[in-house]
């Protein structure tokens, strides 16, 4: 357990440091050529590969990260049956779009983000697909037991709830990554929202909801019961990454685009700390109330999250 847990901070960490190396290449290196000129043989490689492979890089930690996160809070199972629909569906949901235009709107790829599937798209798309669409899930359905929500109610819920904060992602990702000077996909029309189709917006919906109900029928029923230590590391994934997108769309990108960084944060980066913050104390204290109703401590239940490795 141990080593998962360094394996799994040490991804987070590469992670964001690879995010980081990317911000400054994106916001300070390429826009001053002179720089890159001045630069010895030795720099100039290290910054194309850099750049060439930045991207592949943060995304694959990220997703080792997270299915660390799973395997070692939720257990193989709950890791796999997430993992596996939602690198597929999500990657069906892309080729899809990028050869018919549904339901993103018509877009294509450019270079930056590794081999392309089909020469359309780049194999790090579905994983980031699969380690933001975890955090997302894992911390809304967690916050929602929170305030007491069991049953249909509750895995409805948390479906639509974890899409929500998967699409408000993309109210910064999209602009940072397809309307600044140095972009990795463009769209082949002209969007009613900054730039973006709405029907991007309800496609990211629509595809979070699709592999989030598959992976949720395979998921065990009882409450996941974690608490807000367990829950950093999702907490903390999604703030980086959010904050990687707003960076550059805020910096790069005209004054207009404060609109949907605040939105994001909104419907995104609030309730996600907010579901973090409320699985704390609640947790502890719910484990406290079964040990006591429990008639003697020798005969009382584990007091782990069912669900827990």
């Amino acid at each position: 357990m141990k080593q998962l847990v360094i394996a799994e901070n040490a991804s987070l960490g590469g992670h964001v440091v690879a995010m980081t190396f990317g911000l400054c290449g994106l916001l300070l290196v390429l826009p001053n050529p002179d720089f890159i000129a001045s630069l010895p043989p030795f720099g100039l490689k290290a910054f194309e590969l850099s750049m060439g492979q930045g991207g592949v890089g943060y995304i694959v930690l990220g997703a080792i990260a997270v299915a660390l996160f799973l395997y070692r809070t939720l257990g193989l199972r709950s890791c796999l049956t997430f993992m596996v629909p939602s690198i597929a569906l999500s990657l069906s949901s892309e080729l899809l779009g990028t050869s018919t235009g549904f339901p993103f709107g018509s877009y294509h790829y450019l270079t930056g983000l590794g081999y392309k599937v089909a020469g359309l798209v780049p194999f790090t798309i579905p994983l980031s697909w699969f380690y933001m669409g975890a955090v997302c899930y894992v911390l809304a359905r967690n916050g929602l037991e929170r305030l007491g929500l069991r049953g249909w109610l509750r895995g409805m819920a948390a479906i639509a709830l974890g899409a929500v904060f998967l699409t408000s992602w993309d109210l910064v990702l999209d602009p940072a990554m397809s309307q600044t000077s140095f972009p990795f996909w463009q769209f082949e029309e002209l969007g009613e929202f900054f730039g973006m189709p709405y029907r991007n917006l309800s496609g990211w919906w629509g595809t979070g909801v699709v592999f989030m109900t598959v992976a949720a029928l395979f998921w065990p029923s009882e409450p996941l019961n974690l608490k807000r230590s367990q829950l950093t590391l999702p907490m903390l994934t999604y703030i980086v990454n959010f904050a990687f997108g707003a960076v550059i769309t805020v910096t790069s990108l005209d004054p207009g685009f404060w609109v949907p960084t605040a939105l994001s944060v909104l419907t995104g980066v609030v309730p996600v700390i907010a579901c973090w913050w409320i699985a704390g104390d609640r947790a502890e204290a719910d484990a406290v109330g079964k040990a006591s109703t429990s008639g003697s401590s020798s005969a009382a239940p584990s007091l782990k999250p069912v669900t827990t490795k």
